[in-house]
Parts: structure tokens; sequence; C-alpha cells
């Protein structure tokens, strides 16, 4: 399905004082695009002052330039009102007068991925973003953020006004009909018609990362550094950090969360790549065994976690097939958390595998020793 045809259709642009943005790169695709995409609803990231005259120029009854453009092309209703125009939030919560310092830039950048996650997050809509407006830090985060996040149906673009129109604080689109800005040219003052103006659309292609996120941060809140670091981090060599006595289990740097006989199972598969002896087969006698002693030592033989292990495992004696439904679970679960805490990619790395036909399959951690840390447990 194209961008066209979704029944969601947003429109997200960044401006700073200059909300012309808006109507030039609504005009590109809604008035003048062979394949027209109409938002169905449009929405702003500015500062505070980029607000009001965003609310001013596009939306006021007397100059309304936004009423107009829809009038002037015969647009549908289209969902645009001063709730459209988000603010950038200080630390505080008060409006952001301007971008000035770096913990305003953080707060830009998590604002700005904060809005793009809740908009792709609809199965239903195409997001269109223009980085055109606004200062170059806002464009830059709006446009990674989409790489981060968005999906097959979003575009990203740049909108470009052909002289002297470009940057005329009168110019608004290609009007159908006769209607004058003026342009200082040395000393003289030029009256230029709109109906002249070229406006092209530049589509920048951008790459999809969103797949390569952390179902957490795709589906909740997520901060800028957060989803950067998360796609950076899983281009590094893996790292698993085992530590029941401080909390768990780490992986990528990321807290994995698992249940203690979960700890314990991995743990024991990870003590085997530590040993040399990587790989666990359920026909293996001493394997339940082996196990039982790593869970005892972890969490102690009067708990129970370890009774119920051991009381089930005793019902398995000597059945391979029932040894392997009682991990199963158990490996299912761990393989879940990984992929929650990790991007997909990342969390393949760690995944406990499986060789062999049914009846001699055997199972490894495929961590080399090297990638596994152990404390306080052995």
């Amino acid at each position: 399905m194209k961008p066209h045809d979704y029944p969601r259709r947003i429109l997200l642009a960044v401006t700073g004082l200059s909300p012309q943005v808006l109507t030039e790169t609504l005009y590109a695709l809604a008035a003048q695009a062979t394949d027209p995409f109409v938002p169905t609803e449009v929405r702003i990231i500015t500062t505070r002052q980029g607000a009001e005259h965003a609310r001013l120029n596009l939306l006021s009854q007397q100059i309304g330039w936004f009423h107009r453009l829809r009038a002037d092309y015969h647009l549908p209703e289209i969902a645009f009102g001063p709730e459209n125009i988000l603010v950038i939030p200080t630390a505080t919560g008060e409006a952001m007068d301007d971008i000035r310092s770096p913990e305003d830039n953080t707060r830009a950048a998590d604002f700005i991925t904060e809005q793009v996650r809740d908009l792709t997050a609809d199965a239903n809509s195409a997001l269109h973003v223009s980085i055109a407006g606004g200062r170059k830090t806002m464009g830059y985060y709006l446009g990674y953020a989409l790489s981060l996040l968005g999906r097959e149906q979003d575009r990203l673009s740049h909108v470009l006004v052909s002289a002297p129109y470009e940057n005329n604080r009168d110019f608004y689109y290609p009007t159908p009909y006769e209607h004058a800005v003026h342009v200082t040219q040395g000393s003289k003052d030029v009256a230029y018609d709109c109906r002249n103006a070229v406006i092209d659309l530049a589509d920048i292609p951008f790459v999809r990362l969103r797949m390569g996120q952390p179902r957490r941060l795709s589906e909740g809140h997520i901060t800028f550094s957060a989803a950067v670091t998360a796609a950076a981090r899983a281009t590094l060599p893996p790292r698993l950090v085992l530590a029941p006595g401080e909390g768990g289990v780490w992986a990528d740097d990321e807290p994995i969360p698992l249940k203690p006989t979960e700890i314990a199972v991995l743990s024991w598969f990870a003590s085997r790549v530590c040993d040399g002896i990587p790989d666990v087969r359920w026909d293996d006698p001493e394997a339940p065994g082996e196990f039982l002693d790593g869970l005892g030592r972890m969490l102690g033989t009067a708990g129970g976690a370890y009774e119920r292990a051991e009381r089930a495992l005793a019902t398995c004696k000597g059945d391979p097939d029932a040894i392997g439904r009682y991990f199963e679970p158990h490996l299912s679960r761990i393989k879940g958390a990984f992929r929650e805490a990790l991007t997909e990619a990342a969390a393949e790395r760690y995944l406990i595998q499986q060789e062999g036909a049914r009846g001699a399959r055997r199972y490894r951690l495929p961590l080399s020793p090297d990638q596994i840390e152990r404390r306080g447990w052995e």
C-alpha cells in the first residue's frame, strides 16, 4: 500500500520563525504532486515564539495561510489547529523559547523522538516528515528519529522554493491567481507574482532501523539517546554479565528481566561455555544433576524454586523427552526476555541455539568464554 492509500496520513514538520515551510510542503504534497498525499492531520514541532508565528500566520482568521491554501486548491478537511502546534518543553515543563544549550538540545531530541514514536505506533498511519524548517538541530533530530522508527510507508523530505520567493516573509505557496510579493533588490522594491513560484519537494532516502530497535523502545517511552545507544551497541561484540547477587543478568549493558530459575538455566549454559563443554543434551544422564547443582549453589537447596525443580526433574529421570519438556519453557522465556530488552539482531547473538536431529539434539549458548563475565557465581 502506498503512503497516500493509508486512512490516517500525517504531515509532521519542524518550524522556527518561518511557518511557510508548512504551506510550501503541503502545496507540494497535496496540490502539485501526481499522486497527491493529502494529510488527514498536520502537526508542527517548534519553540514558544515559533508557535505564535505559526498560529498567527497559518491559522488566524485575518491571515490564515493554511486555510487559504485549502480553499485555493479545494483540499478536504485537514485536522490542524492550535493544539497541533507542539512546543518543545523545558525540564520544568514550560514552553521552550529557543534551543541554545546542550540541555535544550537533549530536551528537543527526546521530545521530537517521542512524537515520531507516537505517530509511527499506529499501523494505519503514514507519516510524511519535513525537515525544511526550524534550527538545523531540529531537522537533524527529526530526520534521525524517523530513521530510527520509520516504517516502509513513511517519507522524509525537504522543500525547495525558487528565487526570489525563497525566504520571502510574504510568500506561502504558489497561488492559482495573481498575488504579489515584494522583494528588495538593491534600492528598489520589486513585485513578483506568486503564480510564477516553483516548488520542488526533495524526497530524502533514509535507512529504516525500526526493526533493529528493542521492542520496549519502539512501543514504549523512548529517548533519542537511548534509541541511538541501542542501535550503536548492537554493532559491538556481545557481552553477557551473570551476577545473581547483584540482581540478575545484563547483555549489551542492558538488564535482562529473568526469574531466578531462568537465570540458573542461562548460567548453566554459560558455565558450559566457560568450561569448554558448551553442548547440552537432554539424553545426558548427568545434565539434570548438573543443573540442579548450579541452581542449589545460586539459590540454596532449601528454597522453593530449587525444591520445585528437583521434584520436576525427579519425575523425568531417564526420559530425555520429559527433561526437554521441563527445560523448553525456561528456554522460551529466556528468548523472550532477550528479545524484549535488545534489538532483534542483538538478541539473536545471545539465544541458546539447537542443532541435530530429534533424539540427538544439542543445545548451546553461542558465545565465547571471553564474552561472558560471571560475578559471585561460577
